[in-house]
């Protein structure tokens, strides 16, 4: 079942204070200003949290564990929901996010990864990050770390970059069974068809799972599904973004 998208409520910013998935769109509202790029935002928060709550192995205090998973937010434009996850997962005080965007804040309208604990890497610049997951994960299997797992999330239109379908192919062709896609499809992008991204990904020989992007369980079932000698994709719809 699709669940119910939350309606803000008052928010206690106590220090002891544990937030959940119906806290995000209190914790979105503290950041405000212009270039907020509102759809990007709200089109990544189901799956960012089902990640950071059940799936991914990183925490405030793993931060420099060389045997955590890496998230790598790729579809760094419209960095609203993966603030307010990681604020609500106790990476970042939640008193930093009405700054969201100010000249002395370091919460940028794109990810730094120098300024904001638990962000693998700068990202911004459509199309750079999947090759740095790739890279990643080599970089780890070549450490002899054969246990972290790498995510990277990307939206539809990167996928109109070139240099994802080389890191696609390059990807399937060695068997990168620690590197997981995520895409974020919501209809953006300018030359994919229908059922092309699943396709894109299916013939380079990747695991490939669609799901609702508003569906927890589905989610979570799509990210935790085996995937043995291969990478993994995971394409979740959400609403087209000038519905």
């Amino acid at each position: 079942m699709t669940p119910t998208t939350p309606i803000a409520e008052p928010l206690s910013t106590a220090p002891d204070r544990a937030y959940g998935y119906a806290d995000l769109p209190a914790l979105m509202s503290l950041m405000t200003g212009d270039e907020k790029h509102g759809p990007a935002a709200t089109s990544t928060l189901d799956a960012l949290w089902v990640l950071y709550d059940r799936v991914l192995r990183v925490s405030p205090a793993r931060l420099d564990d060389p045997g955590r998973d890496r998230f790598l937010l790729s579809k760094g434009h419209g960095p609203m929901a993966y603030y307010a996850v990681l604020a609500a997962k106790g990476f970042l005080s939640v008193d930093l996010l009405p700054g969201f965007g100010s000249h002395h804040s370091p919460l940028g309208h794109h990810p730094d990864r120098t300024l904001v604990p638990g962000v693998e890497i700068g990202s911004g610049s459509l199309g750079h990050g999947l090759p740095l997951a790739v890279g990643t994960a080599l970089g780890l299997r070549a450490r002899g770390l054969t246990d972290p797992r790498v995510w990277v999330l990307v939206g539809d239109a990167e996928l109109d970059e070139g240099s994802n379908h080389e890191a696609i192919a390059f990807a399937g062709a060695i068997g990168l069974d620690r590197l997981h896609t995520l895409v974020i499809d919501n209809s953006s992008a300018s030359h994919a068809l229908p059922g092309g991204i699943v396709a894109r990904f299916t013939a380079a020989g990747w695991s490939v799972t669609a799901v609702d992007g508003r569906d927890h369980e589905a989610l979570y079932a799509a990210f935790t599904r085996p995937h043995p000698g291969r990478p993994h994709a995971v394409v979740a719809h959400v609403e087209p973004k000038h519905a």
